[in-house]
C-alpha cells in the first residue's frame, strides 16, 4: 500500500514539474516571438482595449505630452473649432489617441459635422472609450474618455448622421492619425 502511495506521489510530481516546464517554454517562445515582431504586436494591442490602464502622473504625462495635448488630454482642455491639423484630413487610416495609441476611431466612421472639430458616428470598438456626464459649462453632456489612459478626448452627441444618429466630436489635438497601409 506505501508503495502505491508513493508512486501516484511520484507520478503527480513528474506530471507537475512536465506541465511546468512546457509552460516555461511556452511563454519563452511568446515572448521571443513578441521581441521579434514588437511592432505587429504594439498594432494589434491598440487595436483592442485589454483592460489594462495606464497609469501616470501629471509630472509624467508633461515629459511626453506638448503643452497643449496635455491641457486637453489630462485637464479637458478643448482647443478652438477649425484650428485642429485632423479636422479637414480625408486619408483612410485609424484615429488614436493621443495620449496612449489606443485605436479610437476609423476614417470610414469620420464625417463633416461642420462644427470645426473631427467628429465621427461611430468607435471602432465600444471597449476603448469609456463616458461620464459632464455637467460643466452649465450644461449636461457626455464627455468622450480613452479607456486605456483616462484621457480626455472629447464629447458626444445624439445629432449625428445614420446609422447611429451619434456624433463623437473629439479635439484633434487627442488623436493621432495613423494611415492605412
Amino acid at each position: 500500500m506505501k508503495i502505491r502511495i508513493i508512486g501516484v506521489v511520484g507520478a503527480i510530481v513528474i506530471v507537475g514539474i512536465s506541465l511546468a516546464a512546457i509552460g516555461q517554454k511556452r511563454s519563452t517562445l511568446k515572448s521571443a516571438s513578441v521581441n521579434a515582431s514588437s511592432r505587429s504586436a504594439k498594432a494589434i494591442s491598440d487595436a483592442v482595449f485589454d483592460g489594462k490602464k495606464i497609469s501616470r502622473s501629471d509630472s509624467q504625462w508633461k515629459k511626453v505630452l506638448t503643452p497643449q495635448a496635455f491641457n486637453i488630454l489630462r485637464k479637458k482642455g478643448t482647443e478652438r473649432a477649425y484650428t485642429g491639423k485632423l479636422t479637414d484630413n480625408k486619408k483612410a487610416g485609424v484615429y488614436a489617441c493621443g495620449a496612449c495609441g489606443l485605436h479610437l476611431f476609423s476614417s470610414k466612421d469620420k464625417f463633416d459635422s461642420e462644427t470645426g472639430w473631427p467628429s465621427f458616428f461611430q468607435v471602432i470598438h465600444r471597449e476603448n472609450i469609456e463616458e461620464e456626464v459632464d455637467s460643466t459649462l452649465g450644461e449636461t453632456r457626455t464627455e468622450v474618455l480613452c479607456a486605456r489612459c483616462d484621457s480626455h478626448l472629447g464629447h458626444v452627441f445624439d445629432d449625428g448622421p445614420q446609422p447611429t444618429g451619434l456624433r463623437y466630436c473629439i479635439n484633434s489635438v487627442a488623436l493621432k492619425f495613423v494611415p492605412a497601409k
